[in-house]
């Protein structure tokens, strides 16, 4: 059985490396899920629809901005619940309704009225599924496809987000200025599905032949026992550090380049090089994790968008602003590499899903508060101060640091004792 195991494994790897191999496939339409998913659509086309609700309803900026915090709020607390389903369950039982569900809640917002109470309902339901769209639900499937390509295979996964965040907004706010609010959010329910069909043809689980199955197949940490060790919470304070200080620089980045008299053009701009610059990012992350020990290649990345975030404190030019962006972005995002695979090598994929959806829970926590600091000592001294965002970013240099503190791997089973029975 073990000399078989090792052939398997030979194979496997060696297979990797065509681009006939059927990984590559799924990869290909979880890039395509990705990119319209919940990841790509919400965080980056909300603020587009303010002025227009505002002026339809006369919605508050505040009111509107509490449907945000619900939609994040939600997928914190349903994340880890969809990713314990995707550990017993074949991906596209989970990812597909979950992407219809997903569209139509998008449609149904073009039926809007001033009873801003649908509003918040339907951001929660956005939350609920949100993450049966994403990532999250992706690259459970990638991973059990890959061994020696893990790392470029999640980058290539997730820089769909990226992509998507470059593109949708372009497309919805050309549909509002034409089209007028309610088409946009139709046209939105329209992206959402583009990835239902090659999700359908394409995403599954590596299948394991009955022939290979063996008592090390369920191998690997259950989630209680990795909520015991150190390792995790190492993770996930990683991860929360990080989101604290990115998410608080960036929430704000407009308006903080606006007020020190950059254009309101080149501080959109910004965020545009930010996300390109973050792709690119992603891929490096990707090539580096298949050859270096990843915690270095953790803090080597959220190293970078430190020194992006300290260029901040003192940036009042379009250049400064666009050079401290292209950095921040390239750097920023490493931990959507870095995470999946960290949590595969440590504990295995036997419960992957379920400890990736705690690790969001993590990022959710850093991610809706810095906002609220950063705007609560903005509230304070009427400014941005530089002292402000130098403290954001040492957050970043802290968790970046705390990636040191992780251990070698645990030696590795063969792909056959780690993949599911069955999952296709």
């Amino acid at each position: 059985m073990e000399s078989r195991a090792i052939g398997i494994e030979t194979t496997n790897r060696s297979a990797e490396s065509s681009i006939r191999y059927p990984g590559w496939g799924v990869c290909a339409a979880a890039f395509v899920g990705v990119m319209v998913s919940f990841a790509a659509i919400m965080p980056y086309t909300f603020s587009l629809f303010l002025e227009p609700l505002s002026k339809a309803f006369g919605w508050h900026r505040e009111a509107m901005s509490s449907a945000f915090g619900i939609a994040a709020i939600t997928v914190a607390l349903f994340s880890p619940g969809i990713g314990m389903l995707l550990d017993r369950l074949p991906p596209r039982r989970i990812i597909l309704p979950s992407i219809i569900v997903f569209a139509l809640a998008y449609m149904s917002l073009s039926r809007l009225t001033p009873n801003i109470t649908r509003f918040y309902l339907t951001y929660f339901i956005l939350g609920v599924v949100g993450n049966g769209t994403a990532q999250l639900a992706y690259t459970r499937a990638v991973l059990t496809w890959f061994q020696k390509r893990r790392g470029i295979a999640l980058a290539l996964v997730l820089t769909g987000s990226g992509t998507g965040s470059i593109v949708i907004p372009l497309i919805v706010q050309a549909v509002i200025h034409n089209y007028g609010w309610r088409n946009a959010y139709v046209t939105l329910g329209c992206i959402a599905l583009v990835g239902f069909p090659l999700t359908a043809l394409l995403v599954r689980n590596r299948p394991v032949n009955l022939a290979q199955h063996d008592d090390t197949f369920s191998t690997g940490s259950s989630v209680g026992a990795a909520l015991r060790g150190a390792i995790f919470w190492i993770l996930a304070v990683m991860i929360m550090l990080e989101a604290f200080g990115s998410n608080g620089l960036i929430s704000h980045l407009a308006a903080m380049l606006t007020e020190r008299g950059v254009s309101g053009e080149s501080a959109a701009l910004a965020l545009s090089v930010m996300g390109a610059t973050g792709i690119l990012g992603r891929l490096t992350t990707g090539v580096l994790l298949d050859r270096f020990f990843a915690p270095y290649v953790a803090t080597f990345m959220l190293g970078i968008s430190a020194v992006g975030t300290f260029i901040y404190m003192s940036a009042s030019t379009a250049s400064a602003s666009l050079t401290a962006a292209a950095i921040l972005g390239y750097g920023l995002g490493s931990e959507a590499d870095v995470v999946p695979y960290l949590i595969a090598r440590y504990f295995g994929r036997k419960h992957f899903a379920a400890l990736y959806g705690l690790t969001w829970t993590a990022y959710a926590v850093g991610g809706a508060t810095g906002p609220i600091v950063v705007g609560h000592f903005y509230d304070r001294a009427g400014s941005y101060q530089p002292s402000l965002i130098g403290a954001l970013a040492l957050t970043c240099v802290a968790g970046s640091a705390l990636c040191l503190l992780l251990p070698r791997y645990p030696a590795e089973t063969s792909p056959v004792a780690e993949d599911l029975v069955g999952a296709t």
